[in-house]
């Protein structure tokens, strides 16, 4: 695993500095890494995709459980040092793509079964997990290392600030919980905000029968106003008696609904199109 003197001496070596623009954060903590690997309940067998594996401290504490380690990273200006780190390590193969934007059918192919495990970049986190939760069904399980305050909003209660339409989407499509949280001081620059490990687990079926498009349309539209009542920040897409119907208070305001009561409103509102 690297220290903070080894990943300064690897990037000082070969010309590199960690890249703001691409939220380089890089872990410098061989108990954390472990600790990551232990959570992340992988092993022989297992097969890992780990997004964003920079130096590949990680990369290398994932390898030690026996799984099959699948490490993609966007910088090119990283990609062959993280081979070279790695090289001598049956179980990990190194992919330059980036996760925004490449083929997950063709790099994981057709097998069930995936975990993504991953320190995430702070400005991708969001986005990068609703994506794989809409279209890559692939990975199963999630351990992703993201800031406090996302993984906060992934995991929160209906009527909790936090609670919100991205919360609404990972609901609907799996269960999480944080695992832990991260200090500051183990990372490479060291970044401003504290880290947390929100575990996500894809449910064997949505949480509610309604068509994600229809229960993610109401819900973006709601939380667009999320301190109006729904009767208002609705007024334009639901029609009063579908809130009758589906047994929901038009008062209420959008944080106070669960997803099943998201994807009761959806259904009477489909019913009426």
């Amino acid at each position: 695993m690297h220290n903070r003197a080894a990943i300064g001496e690897l990037l000082s070596r070969n010309g590199l500095s960690p890249r703001r623009d691409l939220g380089q954060n890089f872990v410098a903590d061989a108990n954390t890494v472990r600790r990551i690997a232990r959570l992340a309940e992988v092993g022989p067998g297992d097969r890992i995709v780990e997004v964003g594996a920079g130096l590949g401290s990680l990369t290398l504490a994932l390898a030690e459980t026996g799984a099959e380690v699948l490490a993609v990273e966007v910088d090119r200006g990283v990609v062959p040092l993280l081979r070279e780190i790695t090289e001598a390590l049956p179980n990990v193969r190194v992919v330059e793509a980036d996760a925004m934007a490449t083929d997950w059918a063709a790099l994981l192919g057709d097998q069930p079964g995936w975990v993504l495990v991953a320190n995430l970049p702070y400005n991708v986190a969001t986005p990068l997990i609703c994506d794989l939760l809409d279209g890559v069904p692939q990975i199963e399980r999630m351990l992703v290392m993201v800031q406090r305050e996302a993984a906060e909003r992934f995991c929160a209660s209906p009527r909790t600030p936090q609670y919100g339409a991205v919360t609404v989407k990972i609901s609907y499509w799996a269960t999480a919980r944080i695992a832990g949280y991260v200090p500051a001081s183990v990372f490479v620059p060291r970044p401003n905000v504290e880290s947390a490990l929100a575990d996500i687990r894809r449910r064997p079926a949505p949480a509610v029968a309604a068509p994600p498009a229809d229960l993610f349309h109401l819900v973006r539209t709601a939380f667009g106003q999320r301190r109006k009542m729904l009767r208002r920040s609705l007024a334009d897409v639901v029609p009063p008696d579908a809130f009758e119907r589906a047994g929901i208070d038009s008062q209420r305001r959008p944080e106070e609904l669960d997803v099943q009561e998201w994807g009761r409103l959806a259904q009477e509102w489909r019913a009426v199109q």
